[in-house]
This record gives structure tokens, C-alpha cells and sequence, in this order.
């Protein structure tokens, strides 16, 4: 491994030594704190390799900034998670612009107001969350058929408790 691959806070594993982390680099050498001691290697002459997986983009013409824009908008439609435009979208239209109010039972505190559309946006991400959650653990293959279920009970128990909410949304199908 070359010197100019490794930089401090790196997991690397040595065959040897076994996982470290590099907590220092010099013009040849790297200081590696191992569970045992912190050692200096030579990564070039040792069988030093990175812990984690390493991506290089080479030959790409785009600001830095704009490659992130475009991977955490394509992460964000690949999860289906809605722009917050398109979940007011599916608020009541006697809903809109509207507001909910908290009061306490205790009248010496303040009352709680929230807009409806922030409101209801905060419910539909906690039902996008339960389906990822739910998908997740349909597809895991760690867990047994039993522990699938008893997961999905909660998901189930946690919808119905949602319901509430329903008078909210403006098309039945959207409803919990």
C-alpha cells in the first residue's frame, strides 16, 4: 500500500497485527495504533490494506457540491421519501394553512402552536419511516420468519396508533 493511500483516522488491517487505526504519517512511515500497541509500519514493504471500502473518481468535471446535491437527491428518490411540497400536497383542503394548538392542563403554562403542514409533514415521515422499516425487515436474512413477526407487530401496532391522524390526509388511499 502506498504512503499517499493512508491518512489519519484510516482503519487499515495488517496481517500481523490485525486492525488499526493510522494515528500518524511520515514521508515513509505511518504510526498504526493496534489493539496491542501502536506500532510504526512501512505500509509499501508491509501487508498493510485498507479496513473499509475506498471509491476513486477519476476524470469527473464537477464541483464537489454538486456531486453531493445529486447523490442525496438520487438516495432520496430511491427511498421514496417525498419533498415536503408534495406531502402538503396530501393535506385535507380544510386543513391548509391551519393550526394546531396545545393547551395545558396547567393554565399558568404556555399554549403549543405548530402549523398544520409542518404537523403533517413530521406524520407522514414517521409513516415513510415505518415502511422502510418494515421493508427492511421483510428483506432481512439475519432475522428468523418468528422474529420477522414480532417486529411486524410493532410496525402493525404502531400504524393503528397513527389512524388518528387519518382526518388529515386528503384521499383515503394516503391514509394510515
Amino acid at each position: 500500500m502506498k504512503i499517499e493511500a493512508l491518512h489519519i483516522g484510516m482503519k487499515v488491517k495488517h496481517l500481523k497485527y490485525l486492525d488499526g487505526v493510522v494515528k500518524s504519517i511520515s514521508e515513509h512511515t505511518a504510526e498504526i495504533r493496534f489493539d496491542d500497541a501502536l506500532r510504526t509500519i512501512d505500509p509499501e514493504t508491509s501487508d498493510l490494506q485498507p479496513a473499509e471500502a475506498h471509491a476513486a473518481l477519476s476524470g469527473l468535471e464537477l464541483p464537489l457540491k454538486q456531486l453531493i446535491e445529486q447523490t442525496v437527491h438520487a438516495a432520496i428518490a430511491d427511498l421514496g421519501i417525498p419533498k415536503p411540497e408534495t406531502v402538503v400536497e396530501q393535506l385535507g383542503l380544510r386543513w391548509r394553512k391551519g393550526r394546531l394548538v396545545m393547551h395545558p392542563a396547567d393554565s399558568t403554562l404556555q399554549t403549543k402552536e405548530v402549523d398544520l403542514e409542518t404537523f403533517f409533514h413530521k406524520i407522514v415521515m414517521v409513516r415513510n419511516n415505518l415502511r422502510v422499516l418494515e421493508q427492511k425487515i421483510n428483506s432481512s436474512e439475519q432475522m428468523s420468519s418468528a422474529e420477522k413477526f414480532d417486529w411486524q407487530q410493532y410496525i402493525t401496532r404502531s400504524y393503528g396508533s397513527l389512524t388518528t391522524f387519518n382526518v388529515l390526509f386528503k384521499e383515503k388511499e394516503d391514509q394510515f
